[in-house]
């Protein structure tokens, strides 16, 4: 016989501790509702293994080895922050066609999150010397490379301590994390489930009113007048598809990338903190910044290339690294069994094939010999657009069924290929917003706040 339910009652369930999710829950905490967020994963924070590659392997989905049908690498923490857990630190402003074609103004969340979190290029002396080096021979050639915002506040209360490791999680404390939104949304109030898997919506008469799950192996329900799904660009469409969301995750978007590396005869960039230089080509769609793999990742990804690269291991010390990250066409999907597909198109080809001759131009000139460049296997880094702004979202987030929401990086409309942090919190904190204002009484909202307009 099966146990009875926990049963619980909200304003506001979100699904989902990242970036979309930790600001909804923190913003609609503060402003008094009742929020219950529930994340799948555990918070690792604080314990010994965090930040290594043990604790990689640990909170990584499938151990840090999920792949797409067609080989490409997903590294998706399962986590209380999300993706901020194991991400670099890299911030940019949301494009600007996002406002331009789909009319998601989010200048003015973006400008204060900027401010609040203290978001800016790390200052001279921490950008690295060899990070430097391929900025400067990038220049030399003509390309427009500039210092990359990062969500990074290296002060004297932190012990900076940065490098390629960082990928694995920040141990030095001086990456900002989404689960610090977390616990400012508990300290207001809300109420966090950790290890909780939403399993299904409730919905009736084409509107929300809650959703059915586990906490710790235990069934579980929430009744709740608005539901925000911020599960991430694999999740998210997978919760959608068994609430019966059949466009959920057809087709999707992940700024495939490789990184371009070269051994130099100076020091490399393994030891600096990554993506401190940046480069945009947005005419033909991609993007160029400063990495490298972690020391003990490094031979892993040199192999599965060819087994001769990971011959160059011991020279990862003088390893410089340009990491290409391109505006991928929309393709492939998720099935309701997980399995994922995101096959390159033909002008997804041209673009990394243009990216990685420019990466090459770079390397040579920084120092690296021309026999030693390769380029690791195709990775994807932001699986997003699963469930996407004017086809299955209008502009205030909220799908077809009433007060059900998303916000993560599944509602982009096209890649984004640019760091996705800094614009899914601008997200997060305009969809509070429009929450709020609803639950404003009609006659004392009039005026209050400017109207969004959905998506024709």
């Amino acid at each position: 016989m099966s146990p009875e339910p926990i049963k619980k009652h909200a304003d506001v369930v979100v699904v989902g501790s990242g970036p979309g999710g930790a600001s909804v829950a923190r913003q609609m905490a503060r402003a008094g509702k009742r929020v219950i967020l529930l994340e799948r994963g555990k918070d690792y924070r604080g314990k010994a293994y965090y930040g290594t590659y043990l604790g990689a392997l640990t909170y990584a989905d499938k151990h840090s080895l999920l792949f797409t049908k067609e080989g490409l690498n997903i590294i998706r923490p399962l986590m209380l922050g999300g993706a901020t857990s194991m991400y670099c630190g890299s911030a940019a402003r949301p494009p600007a066609w996002l406002k331009e074609r789909y009319r998601i103004d989010l200048d003015s969340y973006i400008d204060e999150t900027i401010t609040e979190i203290g978001i800016a290029p790390l200052p001279p002396h921490l950008r690295g010397a060899a990070s430097t080096r391929i900025a400067d021979a990038a220049n030399s050639l003509g390309y427009h490379w500039e210092p990359l915002d990062k969500f990074m506040r290296p002060v004297p209360s932190t012990r900076f301590d940065c490098g390629a490791k960082c990928m694995l999680g920040c141990r030095c404390g001086a990456k900002w994390n989404a689960a610090e939104w977390v616990d400012q949304a508990v300290t207001a109030g809300c109420e966090l489930l950790t290890e909780a898997c939403a399993d299904d919506l409730i919905i009736e008469n084409r509107q929300v009113g809650g959703v059915r799950g586990k906490v710790r192996g235990q069934p579980l329900e929430i009744q709740a007048d608005q539901v925000v799904v911020s599960a991430g660009g694999i999740g998210t469409p997978l919760l959608l598809q068994r609430a019966g969301f059949f466009e959920a995750g057809h087709g999707m978007t992940m700024d495939t990338t490789v990184m371009v590396c070269g051994v130099s005869k100076e020091k490399g960039t393994g030891e600096e903190p990554p993506m401190t230089w940046a480069y945009a080509n947005d005419e033909i769609g991609y993007m160029l910044s400063t990495l490298i793999d972690p020391w003990l990742l490094f031979p892993m990804m040199a192999a599965l290339k060819s087994p001769r690269h990971a011959l160059k291991w011991p020279a990862w010390g003088r390893t410089l690294g340009v990491m290409i990250k391109i505006k991928d066409d929309i393709s492939g999907g998720i099935t309701l069994d997980g399995e994922i597909s995101k096959p390159m198109t033909d002008q997804d080809l041209f673009r990394m094939n243009h990216g990685a001759i420019v990466a090459n131009q770079i390397l040579v000139r920084a120092g690296a010999d021309p026999d030693s460049v390769f380029i690791t296997p195709l990775r994807g880094t932001h699986p997003s657009g699963t469930v996407r702004i004017g086809e299955m979202l209008d502009a205030n987030l909220q799908t077809e069924v009433k007060n059900l929401y998303v916000c993560d990086a599944s509602t982009f409309p096209e890649a984004l290929d640019r760091p996705t942090v800094l614009t899914i919190l601008g997200l997060g904190k305009r969809l509070a917003a429009h929450l709020l204002a609803k639950s404003v009484p009609a006659a004392s909202a009039a005026g209050a706040a400017e109207p969004l307009h959905a998506v024709g």
